[in-house]
């Protein structure tokens, strides 16, 4: 009997594992540092853990002059080197079997055509039932070519194939409201809106769906989620890399669009959002869509808007060069490498708590957290000096790298006098479950191929996203040639001094992660 004729079986009930229908992943740019070091790593350890069915095909596309033995060999050191489970060389001669190249241009008909015919031809040779995810890891520029071609052949059809077809889009979704608008529609012109998985690696980070888990699961927190017991929210992403070689991108984007835009505003609509009813796709998003139409800009927006660009400095004892410095970054460039913005939440549950959001590069180390600062409790029978080493009590969510729940509250001192200091209680991931968190990308294929949108933004979210980034980026781009416009920060320092100086504006400061 199966489990929707099982009456005592739950059907939201996912601790069992979920396996795909057979399928083909179509990996566009398959050549480069994202296939390599996520993609194919994700689905090595996704035919490890069993998680891919039989009848599973990697289809890699690019423009380089490989035969499937090439692309079998460049697979293979690439699961061997980002695998995270342990590399198994009987599992892969499975997957190796499995294993395909093509070789074209995307504007390449005849490849394309190819393409159409290898995707029919994989199902009377591997069994993948005419199923096919196509993963665009190309440029955005590119987009609008490939989706065009896969329209013109009918790859994207479902009902022409009679099997699903969908395909994944990484960001930037656009460089603004106008350019993320076009490419919606380009998409959904070619695939049916539930057939667009728009990626996010961060929704696919363990610790980010543990906060609905910490939220909804618990008595203990979601009665005090709201405006009566918070006074505030940082939500911080802090790189200590620099740019690398990804000036091409870089420049001319920043962190505001690379960062701010996607990542940091998704973790604010999971932190802010009410219950929804259930955890499917259209729910979650739902409640989501509800956050980021609600957001509010402050009225006097250059005070409460930072951007900032890292100069040479020490880190991790060892001299860096400015933003400028770089390779292929031009003179004067006022791209920035640090952006800091406050945000508001329209609505009655967190009316007057302030949201600040940072992201930057070059900063004293890699941490990405969600911090709930509460408000301090209205009446302490203690004197002044009983309490001057405590702060606030704290919830924080730690995203990566030290995957994890901190509580921070006021215990008493041992001793004699009544002295109340800060103490914490932290959970981690990595102590207390025996089994490792699965990769983002890892996690976030296998939704794919399952077709669960539950992670995934859907193009109401990425407008309204453009909708509170675009004024701040209009604002800057007004700044541009200012003293004002642009601070500058060393690197190994938590960012420009104004945006110590916003949050002090409203009597808070930053925590130190």
């Amino acid at each position: 009997m199966s489990s929707s004729q099982n009456p005592l079986r739950d059907p939201r009930d996912r601790r069992l594992p979920r396996v795909p229908e057979p399928c083909a992943l179509v990996v566009f740019g398959v050549t480069g540092d994202l296939a390599r070091k996520k993609l194919i790593p994700a689905v090595y350890d996704l035919a490890n853990r069993g998680l891919l069915p039989p009848g599973f095909v990697l289809l890699g596309f690019a423009r380089r002059d490989w035969g499937d033995g090439d692309f079998e060999q460049i697979a293979k050191e690439a699961a061997k080197k980002g695998a995270r489970t342990e590399f198994r060389e009987e599992v892969w001669q499975r997957l190796a079997e499995a294993t395909k190249f093509l070789p074209g241009s995307f504007d390449d008909d005849a490849a394309f055509d190819t393409l159409h015919q290898t995707l029919l031809d994989l199902d009377a040779s591997h069994g993948t039932g005419g199923n096919a995810a196509f993963y665009l890891s190309i440029p955005p520029n590119a987009f609008p070519t490939v989706l065009k071609q896969m329209e013109r052949t009918g790859m994207a059809d479902n009902h022409a194939t009679q099997s699903w077809r969908r395909v994944v889009v990484e960001k930037p979704f656009g460089h603004d409201l106008t350019s993320a608008i076009e490419l919606n529609k380009l998409v959904d012109d070619v695939f049916s809106a539930k057939d667009v998985f728009r990626i996010d690696h961060y929704l696919g980070k363990e610790t980010v769906q543990n906060l609905m888990a910490l939220r909804f699961a618990n008595e203990l927190f979601e009665p005090i989620w709201n405006s009566h017991h918070i006074d505030s929210v940082q939500i911080t992403m802090a790189e200590d890399v620099g740019i690398g070689t990804r000036a091409g991108f870089y420049e001319g984007t920043g962190a505001a669009r690379d960062v701010l835009q996607n990542h940091l505003l998704q973790l604010l609509a999971l932190t802010a959002m009410d219950e929804p009813v259930n955890f499917d796709a259209d729910s979650l998003r739902t409640e989501k869509r509800k956050v980021l139409g609600a957001i509010k800009l402050p009225k006097e927006l250059a005070s409460y808007a930072v951007r900032g660009q890292y100069d040479q400095g020490w880190l991790a004892g060892e001299r860096v060069k400015g933003f400028l410095a770089e390779q292929d970054i031009p003179a004067g460039s006022t791209t920035e490498t640090y952006a800091a913005v406050r945000l508001d939440v329209d609505t009655r549950r967190w009316a007057g708590v302030p949201f600040y959001l940072r992201t930057g590069k070059r900063l004293p180390r890699r941490v990405t957290e969600i911090g709930i600062i509460f408000k301090k409790a209205p009446f302490l029978p203690f004197s002044k000096s009983d309490t001057e080493e405590l702060g606030s009590n704290q919830l924080v969510v730690r995203v990566q790298p030290d995957e994890g729940v901190t509580l921070r509250f006021g215990s008493k001192v041992p001793g004699t006098t009544m002295e109340v200091r800060d103490v914490s209680m932290d959970f981690s991931y990595g102590e207390a479950f025996t089994e490792n968190s699965p990769e983002a990308y890892e996690r976030l294929l296998l939704d794919v191929l399952l077709g669960d949108a539950s992670l995934f933004p859907q193009n109401e979210e990425v407008e309204e996203s453009w909708r509170v980034v675009d004024p701040i980026e209009e604002l800057w781009r007004q700044q541009d040639g200012e003293a004002a416009g642009l601070a500058l920060y060393r690197a190994g320092e938590w960012g420009p001094k104004a945006a110590d100086e916003m949050l002090a504006r409203d009597g808070r400061t930053w925590r130190r992660p």
